[in-house]
Parts: C-alpha cells; sequence; structure tokens
C-alpha cells in the first residue's frame, strides 16, 4: 500500500516512518510533484489537518494523510495550539517561539501543558480523522539537542527528560504524534 504523507517537514517524515510497518509506503510532497505550500488557515489543528489531507486529494487524487500539531499551554488558555508553528511571527523559528513562550511563562507556576496531534485520512473517498495527545509541563530552560519545534521544553510526565533527551523510540512511544500515526496505522490494517 502506498500513501501520500501531506508534509515538507523532514523531521515529521523521519518520525512517523519509523512507525509505519514495511507494507506501507510513505510517499512525500515532492514525490509526487508538490512544492506548493498547503494552506493552513483553519481554527483549530483538526480542521488544518483535514484541509491539508484535502488539498492533495482534491489536487493531486491520491490517498493521503496530513497531521497538524499544537502545543496547547493551560496557562495560557491552550494558546499557542494550532498557531505553535508561526508563534513568534511567520518565519516559523522554533528559537523564537521557545524563547516567547518561556518569557510568558516567567513568572508563572503553572507549567502545564499538553502536546496534540490529530491526523486526518483522506482514503478513497472517506475521511477518517484520529487524535494523539501527550500530557506534561514547559521546563524553564531549554535541554537536549533532539527532535524539533518545542521538544527542548517540554517534558512528559511520564519522563525525567525533555522529547529533546529521549531517542526518537521512546518519544514515538509516549508522544502524541505516535499515538496519532498508532491510530491510524491500525485503521489502514483493515482497510
Amino acid at each position: 500500500m502506498k500513501i501520500v504523507f501531506a508534509t515538507n517537514n523532514l523531521d515529521k517524515i523521519k518520525e512517523v516512518q519509523s512507525l509505519i510497518p514495511s507494507h506501507i509506503t510513505l510517499v512525500s510532497l515532492e514525490s509526487i510533484g508538490c512544492h506548493e505550500e498547503i494552506p493552513e488557515t483553519k481554527d483549530t489543528i483538526k480542521e488544518n489537518a483535514i484541509q491539508k489531507a484535502s488539498y492533495v486529494k482534491e489536487h493531486y487524487g491520491l490517498n493521503c494523510f496530513a497531521d497538524d500539531t499544537g502545543l496547547e499551554v493551560t496557562a495560557l488558555n491552550g494558546a499557542p495550539g494550532v498557531y505553535s508553528a508561526r508563534y513568534a511571527g511567520p518565519e516559523k523559528c522554533s528559537e523564537s517561539n521557545m524563547s516567547l513562550l518561556l518569557s510568558k511563562l516567567k513568572l508563572m507556576s503553572d507549567r502545564s501543558a499538553q502536546f496534540k496531534t490529530v491526523i486526518a485520512l483522506n482514503y478513497n473517498g472517506k475521511l477518517f480523522t484520529f487524535e494523539g495527545v501527550c500530557k506534561g509541563e514547559i521546563t524553564k530552560q531549554k535541554k537536549g539537542s533532539g527532535g524539533f519545534g518545542y521538544d527542548p521544553i517540554f517534558k512528559p510526565y511520564e519522563e525525567i527528560y525533555t522529547f529533546a533527551e529521549l531517542s526518537l523510540d521512546r518519544k514515538n512511544q509516549i508522544g502524541h504524534r505516535g499515538k496519532a500515526v498508532t491510530n491510524l496505522v491500525n485503521h489502514l490494517e483493515f482497510v
């Protein structure tokens, strides 16, 4: 089975590829000739995932899944949420995003947060969604050099390390994207 993963983020592709069984082949946007930036203009993580998966289906006619992920911080009423990648500006700079978030939480005692991933699957004319959540907290400083995005400042509750300090296998085992991809794979086994 071949299926398009609607992202240009090489870190995401690597992370998800490690979770997909060998009989399912991931096809990148580049491989199908999609070089344009797929719109993400919706107000929720779920709607953005659906928008991206639908874009590939409508423009390329291929079975596809897309994900959208947001970091939701309790003390900031769920922000940055759907705007996580652009929190500090349209440049999508992880360092700037983390710095802004840490500065906003500097005087706050509640540092609880969760990562949420929603995957939208457009498969043979039907749309399905799958969710994964990882609860944890925002650290006071960056730790680790692995991962991407907010990984250096997010520590899952069941760990003593940030996502950036964990192996990819461990991150996939307990993380939001890993949980959502597991739900996707379980569904694909029956189609």
